[in-house]
């Protein structure tokens, strides 16, 4: 088949689409340059991955990275490339991995931090941007959230109106930047205020001033994170002029379907960290409407629609920037009674060998009642070991684990009180090709929740708790224990309770 050239930076010749032998989406992304944002995180991870594997013919994936925690870029490049999110690279194509290029860059830094080097290479050789970096914390300050998720996404869009070989630009944002409005279309909202201004306040008024701003800022919106991403998206429709652009929101991002393994994560973010606890028996009580549709998607789905998306938008040319609800409520709901009683099943059948009590938990809407639960339940207990550690000489930890998982799910309630209508018009319109399906897997109808819940507890116990398969009969036979323990504890607790009740008459 005779294929279109195109003369690349230095005289290097790339191929560009139709190429024999591959899929539609393999076809698009042979010889390509992408630019990838945020691609030391959970999401930029398994992106990363997913295109390097599925899509063998790309030429680089340059990954813009910053300092941080004491690391320059080349340590925390060789860091990456020795993730576990790697293996399967290294297992079946490890010459793979010589595609990725760190750029030394910030998204909070003016020019993003580049040098005239680095940008001169973007600009004339990037063909898609996938731009993933953010600040993900609900309990950011305004002005750190504006830097990365406001001005950081300008900046970003004005590199992009320079690159010339610019095919797709796709942002990632969120499905909640929108989470005043019960129902969320396909489309870009007004922000509660001009992103300009707010960047202008944030560069000019003190801390105090700022604070009180940014309540007033935050209407509905929970946090800051949902505030600034919707002035993000709004920066993304209104500069992105004549460029290829699209905007994908995924709901709550939650361990791997099944790539780049099933049940993969690497963090404790939000409901992992919440699942662990539940594993480990230390929470009993959750804020939390259980007759309301819960929305999380998994990590391989978003990932597959990002690379669904950045083709489409290169293939299919539109007048106006597309945007896409990568969620999961509207197309295979499942309630968060349905999936507490999955989790409560999944983490008995496969229990931790770091399981403290007999996993159990209900969740209350009732927040008078939930404090009572939580003193008596999570405080008190964690104060108890905690005491019983320090005679041991060793270090007290479980207030401050008991502490760090109530903040997350103080911040998560929001989420877990009030429900959306995600339109998926967009992603059901993908088109595309058959065996595209197969490769990059967009359609989260054929997802089975009862399945993908032993894998996410599956998954918890091998990437984040590090208990391999050879500790399950150690860990079943202390649940047995922790259970009758448990049995007996309700019993003596009843037996109190009538006799104080005789007592007291």
């Amino acid at each position: 088949m005779v294929a279109k050239m195109c003369e690349n930076i230095g005289g290097n010749i790339c191929i560009s689409n139709n190429q024999a032998g591959g899929s539609s989406l393999q076809n698009f992304f042979s010889n390509k340059c992408i630019l990838v944002t945020g691609g030391t995180g959970f999401v930029g991870k398994c992106l990363v991955e997913k295109l390097l594997h599925s899509c063998p013919e790309i030429r680089v994936i340059y990954l813009l990275i910053r300092p941080k925690k004491g690391l320059d870029v080349a340590t925390r490049f060789q860091e990456l490339i020795k993730h576990p999110v790697f293996e399967r690279l290294r297992a079946e194509s490890p010459r793979a991995l010589d595609k990725m290029a760190p750029v030394g860059g910030d998204v909070s830094l003016p020019g993003l931090g580049l040098s005239e080097a680095d940008r001169l290479q973007l600009v004339t050789s990037v063909h898609v941007v996938f731009h993933s970096a953010a600040t993900v914390r609900f309990d950011e300050k305004l002005r750190t959230a504006v830097s990365l998720n406001v001005a950081g996404t300008q900046r970003l869009v004005e590199l992009g109106q320079d690159m010339n070989k610019l095919q797709a630009f796709v942002h990632v944002s969120t499905a909640y930047c929108n989470a005043d409005k019960h129902e969320v279309k396909e489309a870009v909202y007004p922000p509660p205020a001009s992103p300009e201004a707010v960047m202008h306040w944030c560069d000019t008024l003190p801390d105090d001033v700022l604070e009180t701003v940014s309540e007033r800022l935050r209407g509905k919106h929970p946090n800051t994170y949902t505030l600034t991403k919707a002035m993000a998206e709004w920066i993304v429709s209104e500069q992105t002029n004549n460029m290829p652009t699209a905007i994908v929101r995924p709901s709550i991002v939650t361990a791997a379907w099944r790539e780049p393994l099933p049940g993969w994560i690497d963090n404790v973010c939000g409901i992992t960290g919440i699942i662990v606890e539940i594993g480990r028996g230390t929470i009993r009580s959750i804020v939390c409407d259980q007759k309301l549709v819960m929305d999380v998607i998994p990590v391989d789905f978003v990932v597959n629609t990002l690379i669904a998306v950045a083709w489409r938008t290169a293939t299919h040319r539109s007048n106006t920037v597309q945007v896409y609800n990568c969620t999961s409520g509207s197309l295979n709901p499942i309630l968060w009674e349905e999936f507490g009683q999955l989790t409560q099943k999944e983490t008995c059948e496969f229990p931790t060998r770091h399981v403290m009590w007999y996993p159990g938990f209900t969740f209350r809407t009732n927040h008078f009642i939930h404090k009572i639960c939580d003193s008596l339940f999570h405080f008190f207990p964690a104060f108890l070991v905690d005491i019983l550690l320090r005679l041991q000489g060793a270090k007290p930890i479980m207030l401050k684990i008991s502490q760090r998982f109530r903040k997350a799910a103080k911040t998560g309630e929001f989420f877990a009180l009030n429900e959306w209508k995600f339109q998926c018009d967009n992603i059901r319109s993908l088109q595309l090709d058959p065996e595209d399906k197969k490769l990059f897997e967009v359609d989260i109808t054929q997802m089975n929740w009862e399945k993908y819940t032993q894998q996410y507890i599956l998954g918890i116990r091998k990437f984040i708790l590090k208990d391999s398969v050879d500790t399950l009969p150690f860990a079943r036979q202390k649940l047995r224990r922790l259970y009758w323990l448990h049995r007996i504890t309700q019993v003596l607790s009843a037996l109190l309770f009538i006799k104080a009740i005789k007592h007291a008459t």
